[in-house]
């Protein structure tokens, strides 16, 4: 997969793929944060926001309702999912784009993690974004621990060093001792959004992704939210409306998806992980969860 050019299709309801799943009914509108799908607490909260980057009015409103969600159920860091910066990745734009929406999270002393997106790379193919510390990048893909819980970051824009990354991703998998294992890019892989999925990266990290484990992909590109039922035991989780919106629809492996302003908590238990979407309303308008076993 060197340097090729990424393919993005939608349609890919064919694919015959078996789809054990563990998923939870749909939330209704009226959730409120305080609906939960557990009552006992988590052993440590994540939350996951994709193509952020635009330091527009949707950027800023979803930021608030993060505080505030902050503020009852205080969360231990942030995966941003690619775009972190439009439209062309320029780290002088990092001000209105980043350290503004969310100063009040930064002065929690909350950490971000960030990828690249394909935006991200149109100036010095990223590197200045590497280099700003608050994104946290350990360079264009690494991985970090929280608990139970080992994180795997991904560049998925056509120019990554295919070769020498697949080839650390597979021994770093392969090498986990982590109870949960969770992978995280810019790029689709099932998506029932305007960019569509991506057969290249399917064929490409799927099966590394079914051999060694990795219950949950989260990623952004396109700017909708949509949960995938687990797919050789996967789930896919695309977060990529934290700014702006576009329509969405539904295929096979959708259990929800909604073309809405939003976010996704992670609850990490020590035998599931628990998923919800949240709007710009503040409301639960998905939830589901992810099992071991």
């Amino acid at each position: 997969m060197k340097r090729r050019k990424l393919l993005y299709w939608g349609g890919m309801a064919g694919l015959g793929l078996a789809l054990g799943s563990h998923y939870l009914p749909r939330a209704t509108a009226s959730d409120a944060f305080e609906s939960k799908t557990s009552k006992t607490s988590p052993l440590f909260r994540f939350v996951a926001i994709g193509d952020v980057g635009t330091g527009n009015i949707g950027q800023m409103a979803i930021a608030e309702v993060m505080n505030d969600y902050y503020r009852q159920h205080p969360f231990e860091l942030v995966l941003m999912a690619g775009d972190n910066i439009y439209e062309d990745g320029n780290i002088r734009r990092v001000g209105a784009t980043f350290s503004r929406p969310y100063h009040y999270l930064r002065r929690q002393n909350v950490p971000f993690y960030a990828v690249l997106g394909n935006h991200d790379i149109r100036t010095n193919n990223g590197i200045d974004q590497i280099n700003f510390s608050g994104f946290n990048m350990q360079g264009r893909y690494y991985t970090f621990s929280k608990g139970i819980v080992q994180f795997f970051a991904l560049d998925t824009n056509p120019n990554a060093d295919w070769s020498t990354q697949l080839g650390w991703l597979e021994k770093n998998l392969a090498s986990s001792t982590a109870i949960w294992k969770i992978v995280f890019a810019h790029h689709t892989l099932y998506s029932s959004g305007i960019h569509g999925s991506s057969p290249e990266l399917i064929a490409t990290l799927s099966p590394l992704f079914a051999r060694y484990g990795v219950q949950l992909y989260l990623n952004g590109h396109d700017h909708n939210y949509e949960r995938t039922i687990p797919l050789d035991g996967t789930t896919y989780l695309t977060c990529g409306a934290g700014a702006k919106t576009r329509p969405v629809f539904s295929s096979d492996w959708t259990a929800r998806s909604a073309a809405r302003l939003s976010f996704a908590t992670i609850d990490v238990y020590p035998k599931r992980l628990e998923i919800q979407g949240i709007g710009k309303n503040g409301k639960v308008f998905d939830r589901g969860e992810i099992l071991i076993g």
